[in-house]
C-alpha cells in the first residue's frame, strides 16, 4: 500500500508536509516537494491574488507535485447575543491594551473551498488538493478530480474515515488527538470522540480500503516507523517543521517552541471558535480553554486579532495562537529538505 500512495501522489517519499496556516507559504512546500515529499500550501487564509501568486511561484520553484489545502466548513450566522458576551469576556484585554473594542471591524478571516477558488486552481491544475472539515459540495469534488487531481481530507474518528471514503477521498489522514492546529473534525463538535494517533490509525486502516496517512505527534524518524507499523502508507507531519528555515513561523513561536512551555498544550476555540491545539498561554488559561462564549468559527478571529498584535509589538505571545502538537522534540532550525530526509528515515524497508 506505501507504493500505492507513492503511486498515488506521485512522490518518491509516502511523507506530507502538513498545511499550516500562518507559519508557512511556498518557500516550505517547494522545499519539501523538491526533497521527494509533498510539501503543502495552505490556501484557506489567502485572497484569490495572493493565492495566484503563491500558485506562481510554486510551479516557478519545483516540478515535483505538491498539495494545496482549503478548508470546507460552512460559513456560520451571526449570533449577536453569543458575539455580546464574547466581547464581555474580552473587554478587560481590551481595557488594558487600552484599544476600543467597538472599532474593531468583524470578518470572517478564512472562506471555504468554492467554485472561484476551483476556477483558479484549474489553471494550474495541482496533483493533490487536501480539505480539512470534510469535503466541499460533491460537484466542487468532481472538478477538482475532472483536471487529475487526488483528493486528500481528515478523519478525526472511524465515522468521518467512512463518510470521506463514501464521497471520494483518495486518501484519508487520520489525524491524532495529538496534532497541533485545527481539529479536522465535521460529523461532530464532541472533542471526547478525539482520540490518538497511534489508537485511531489502526481502525481507519481496518474500516477503509482506500491509502491511510497518519498524523499527530509523528515528530521523528523513529514515529514515522512507528506509524509504518501500525498500517499507514504514509505519515503527515507538521510542528516539526515549524522552526525549519524556509518557515515563516515568528520569532515568538519560535521560542516558545523551544521551552518548557511546549510541554503544556491544549485544544482551544478561543482564537478562531474551533478547536485547535496550541501551547498554552495567558487568554487561554483566564478565558478558559474552550470558551462557551466564542463565536463560532472563524467569526472569534477577528476581535482576537487586535490583541495578538498589541501583544507581539511587546514581545509577548499571551494573546497569539503558538499552534504545536503536542511532540516538538522534531523541531529543528534546519533546512526543510534536511529535516524531510531524517524524517524518511523511518520509512526505510517501505520505499521500495
Amino acid at each position: 500500500m506505501t507504493t500505492t500512495l507513492k503511486a498515488l501522489l506521485g512522490v518518491d517519499i509516502p511523507l506530507i508536509q502538513a498545511p499550516m496556516a500562518g507559519v508557512q507559504g511556498s518557500a516550505l512546500a517547494i522545499a519539501v516537494s523538491n526533497a521527494g515529499a509533498l510539501g503543502s500550501l495552505p490556501c484557506a487564509m489567502l485572497t484569490p491574488e495572493a493565492l495566484r501568486a503563491e500558485l506562481q511561484a510554486l510551479r516557478a520553484g519545483t516540478q515535483r507535485p505538491f498539495n494545496v489545502n482549503f478548508f470546507c466548513h460552512t460559513p456560520p450566522v451571526p449570533d449577536p447575543i453569543r458575539e455580546a458576551a464574547w466581547c464581555a469576556a474580552l473587554a478587560p484585554f481590551y481595557t488594558e491594551a487600552g484599544i476600543d473594542i467597538a472599532a474593531v471591524p468583524a470578518g470572517a478571516g478564512r472562506v471555504p473551498f468554492s467554485a472561484e477558488a476551483a476556477d483558479l486552481l484549474e489553471a494550474f491544475c495541482p496533483a493533490v488538493v487536501s480539505f480539512h472539515f470534510g469535503l466541499p459540495a460533491p460537484e466542487l469534488v468532481q472538478r477538482v478530480k475532472g483536471w487529475g487531481a487526488r483528493v486528500l481530507s481528515s478523519a478525526t474518528t472511524v465515522e468521518e474515515a467512512f463518510w470521506l471514503e463514501a464521497h471520494g477521498a483518495d486518501a484519508v489522514i487520520a489525524q491524532g488527538l495529538e496534532a497541533g492546529g485545527h481539529r479536522g473534525m465535521f460529523l461532530t463538535d464532541d472533542v471526547t470522540t478525539q482520540t490518538g494517533t497511534f489508537a485511531l490509525l489502526p481502525q481507519v486502516v481496518r474500516a477503509v480500503s482506500v491509502p491511510v496517512i497518519a498524523a499527530g505527534g509523528i515528530a521523528d524518524a523513529a514515529g514515522v516507523a512507528a506509524a509504518m507499523a501500525l498500517g499507514a502508507t504514509g505519515v503527515q507531519v507538521g510542528t516539526a517543521y515549524l522552526l525549519c528555515t524556509e518557515a515563516t513561523t515568528s520569532p515568538i513561536h519560535r521560542v516558545a517552541l523551544q521551552s518548557d512551555a511546549a510541554r503544556h498544550t491544549a485544544l482551544t476555540n478561543v482564537f478562531t471558535g474551533r478547536p485547535a491545539r496550541g501551547i498554552v498561554n495567558r487568554v487561554m488559561r483566564e478565558l478558559g480553554v474552550m470558551s462557551a462564549s466564542a463565536p463560532a468559527f472563524p467569526l472569534a478571529t477577528a476581535t482576537m486579532a487586535p490583541l495578538r498584535a498589541w501583544g507581539e509589538r511587546q514581545g509577548s505571545g499571551d494573546f497569539s495562537p503558538l499552534w504545536s502538537g503536542q511532540n516538538t522534540t522534531g523541531c529543528r532550525g534546519v533546512g526543510a529538505a534536511r529535516l524531510t530526509q531524517a524524517l524518511a528515515e523511518g520509512l526505510r524497508g517501505h520505499l521500495a
